[in-house]
């Protein structure tokens, strides 16, 4: 019942997560007042929130394969080899507001989002399978599906997915070209 609880939270959170990520790219690009007003007061979170989803992820994983027992895949595998490192830079970055490491997080962000959604996409269409999948833990058969489609793959497509979008859309330089739009607009 335990394991069942965590998978609906994981899930749960992985949604919430995924719907944030799209208000904040939709809040972005349509603007307004309170696109801006937005963006600007995510500024000061903009590693914070992407250093607790990857460490949130990273415990996530760790639970399900060390303590439940579930065997990850090779591309679960190669996720991992994303997001862990990210978890412990995306930390170090809002511990020391180091804004170097953007380029660097974006890459492995990147690379492990388009990994993560390919393993959801062939967990729904395992006919797509280019000779990933292994018979001993196959990367087209999902341990769970929350509602019907959050799997782990999916779950690590939406963190992949919220930093990308906290490193790209929710900084500075986004909210300053927003208050320079709105000026020229409103001239």
């Amino acid at each position: 019942m335990a394991n069942e609880a965590f998978e609906l939270f994981f899930a749960l959170l992985a949604v919430l997560a995924l719907a944030g990520s799209l208000g904040i790219v939709t809040a972005r690009f349509l603007g307004g007042q309170a696109g801006r007003m937005l963006i600007a007061g995510l500024v000061p979170l903009r590693f914070a929130v992407p250093a607790l989803v990857t460490s949130v992820s990273m415990l996530g994983s760790l639970y399900f394969s060390e303590v439940v027992g579930y065997r990850p895949c090779v591309l679960c595998w190669y996720q991992r080899i994303a997001m862990y490192p990210l978890a412990i830079i995306l930390v170090i970055a809002a511990v020391r507001k180091d804004r170097a490491i953007v380029p660097y997080a974006k890459v492995l962000a990147g690379i492990g989002g388009a990994i993560a959604g390919y393993h959801w996409l062939l967990e729904r269409w395992p006919s797509i399978d280019t000779g990933t999948c292994s018979a001993d833990a196959p990367c087209s058969v999902p341990y769970f599906a929350a509602f019907g489609f959050v799997s782990l793959a999916f779950m690590a497509f939406c963190a992949f997915v919220t930093v990308l979008v906290f490193l790209s859309v929710v900084s500075p330089s986004s909210s300053a070209t927003m208050e320079s739009a709105a000026e020229t607009v409103s001239l």
